[in-house]
């Protein structure tokens, strides 16, 4: 009998060791800071650009920065129309700024604030911290 109770002691020992880490788990995630994630669009940017009898192509290939689910959530729900945005943005661009190193950079800086200014009207707030090209590629 001895036994029995025993081996039911033992058996128990790591199911209320587990339920104790799961409770410091659940309250270490309140007190941690909020995850930063990478939303990918998906699929690339593509387009035509600048002026001249010669059509020129854009292949972009964007992430958003952003911390939190729920914020990554509204910024995947709002994808449509930032890719529209950002769409349109490319395609009034000229060959120049589409080549220059410089010009990469403000036309960078233009589509973040490009999707902010969308995702404030929607949302009202900002809501993405950066844009990153992951690639660029102009033809």
């Amino acid at each position: 009998m001895k036994a029995w109770i025993a081996l039911l002691l033992a058996l128990s020992l790591p199911l209320m060791a587990q339920a104790s880490s799961d409770k410091e788990a659940e309250e270490g995630k309140e007190g941690a800071a909020p995850v930063v994630s990478y939303v990918t669009l998906v699929p690339a940017l593509v387009g035509n650009f600048g002026e001249g009898p010669k059509l020129k192509f854009f292949k972009a290939d964007l992430s958003l920065r952003v911390t939190g689910a729920d914020v990554e959530a509204k910024v995947k729900h709002h994808e449509p129309l930032i890719r529209n945005q950002l769409v349109m943005l490319f395609s009034q661009q000229t060959e120049v700024a589409m080549a220059a190193p410089d010009s990469r950079e403000k036309l960078r800086a233009e589509a973040l604030k490009q999707v902010q200014d969308v995702l404030t009207q929607e949302e009202g707030k900002p809501l993405v911290e950066d844009l990153l090209f992951n690639n660029l590629i102009i033809q």
